[in-house]
């Protein structure tokens, strides 16, 4: 069990004065295992927010490098880093921020081969990606391991939240029970407002905190849908 430390106490001074987190739940977030599947415009907030919160330890899947059209919504690279593989530089960045913080990059594909070895490493799962194929693999994987998924995606100007396998909560399948085609659309031609992920990905990092603190209300058996061109939020039980 890791202690809080001098540093620790200073940095989270403003966590403490929540009598909803204090340095009880502070302590359970050094302790904390979180795995982000997807290190781009979702995993790139999400992974910030987590670290700077004091997350003991994160994992990063992703086979990606960065490229220029990434930039307009990765907040977590720049132009000087093209060409140089993501995960080797968000586990850089977010050592930086805090330097605690334990990380482990997997720079591969998240497939049936090693999900479920992956998944039994850490206490949370965060989806990050961006296409169905692994979205229902992630899904079903955690629910046979009994794994809090903290989900998220993003199209257009529209995001989505929504927390699986919390305290016997409803399960990804049973909000997604079939999986659409990926390829229908061309990447490229898919809009995507550079904000959006950034807060998409940090409503997602906030699900994770209360997940491993107990405060507030999860988003477990809900969805929560907002458009930011229209101000629209939306709760939909399920």
């Amino acid at each position: 069990m890791k202690e809080l430390n001098k540093e620790d106490l200073s940095r989270f001074t403003r966590h403490f004065s929540l009598s909803e987190i204090g340095k009880t739940g502070q302590k359970k977030l050094k302790n904390s295992r979180v795995l982000v599947i997807g290190a781009g415009g979702l995993g790139s907030p999400l992974m910030v927010y987590l670290a700077a919160a004091g997350i003991g330890n994160i994992g990063i899947v992703d086979d990606d490098i960065v490229s220029t059209s990434n930039l307009q919504r990765q907040i977590l690279y720049t132009s000087a880093e093209v060409g140089q593989i993501k995960v080797e530089i968000a586990g850089q960045k977010l050592k930086a921020l805090y330097p605690e913080i334990e990380i482990q990059t997997f720079d591969t594909k998240l497939d049936e081969s090693n999900a479920e070895d992956l998944f039994q490493q850490y206490d949370v799962i965060a989806d990050c990606t961006d296409n169905y194929k692994t979205r229902q693999l992630i899904g079903t994987k955690s629910a046979g391991l009994n794994k809090p998924l903290a989900f998220a995606s993003v199209l257009n100007f529209e995001g989505q939240i929504s927390v699986f396998n919390y305290k016997n909560g409803p399960v990804y399948g049973d909000l997604f029970p079939t999986t659409p085609q990926d390829g229908v659309y061309n990447e490229d031609d898919i809009g995507l407002l550079g904000v959006l992920p950034g807060i998409t990905g940090t409503l997602q990092a906030n699900e994770i905190i209360k997940i491993i603190t107990g405060y507030g209300e999860v988003i477990s058996g809900k969805l929560l849908v907002f458009n930011i061109r229209d101000n629209r939020f939306n709760l939909f039980r399920f």
